[in-house]
C-alpha cells in the first residue's frame, strides 16, 4: 500500500508542475493545492501506515501495551493544511487582484498589460500635451 501512495506521491506531484507551468494563473493555483496535497500525502506516507489500534493506555499501566501509530505525522500534516488553505487564500486573493488590475489571466498577456490606473492617467496626460 505505502508503494502505491509513493507512487500517487510522485504522479500528484508531476501533474502540480506540469499545471503551475503552464501559462495560466488559474492552472497555477490549481497546481498549487495538487502540489500542497501531495506533500501531505508524502508526510503521511514517510510516517509509515499502520492499521495499529489507536493509543489507549489500559488501567493500571504507563505506557500504551503495544505497537501504536505514529502522532508526528499527523500533527505536521493538520499545521500543513492550515498554512496550505492560508497560501490559497493569499494567492486567490493576489489572482483577483491581478484580474482586476490588468484584466487577464494568461501570464504572456501581463508582460504587455497596462494596470487600467496608469490607462487613465497616460491617456490624460496625451491629452493634456497634446492640447497645450
Amino acid at each position: 500500500m505505502e508503494t502505491v501512495l509513493a507512487v500517487l506521491c510522485g504522479l500528484m506531484a508531476a501533474a502540480s508542475i506540469y499545471l503551475m507551468l503552464s501559462g495560466h494563473i488559474i492552472r497555477f493555483i490549481f497546481g498549487l493545492v495538487i502540489a500542497t496535497n501531495a506533500v501531505n500525502l508524502l508526510i503521511f506516507v514517510a510516517g509509515r501506515l499502520s492499521s495499529h489500534r489507536p493509543p489507549l493506555i489500559a488501567d493500571g499501566s504507563r505506557v500504551p501495551a503495544g505497537e501504536v501509530a505514529n502522532a508526528l505525522p499527523q500533527a505536521l500534516i493538520l499545521t500543513a493544511i492550515v498554512i496550505g488553505f492560508a497560501l490559497l487564500t493569499f494567492v486567490f486573493i493576489l489572482f483577483y487582484r491581478t484580474y482586476e488590475s490588468l484584466g487577464t489571466v494568461d501570464t504572456e498577456k501581463m508582460r504587455f498589460a497596462e494596470p487600467d490606473g496608469e490607462k487613465a492617467v497616460s491617456g490624460a496626460e496625451e491629452a493634456k500635451g497634446s492640447g497645450a
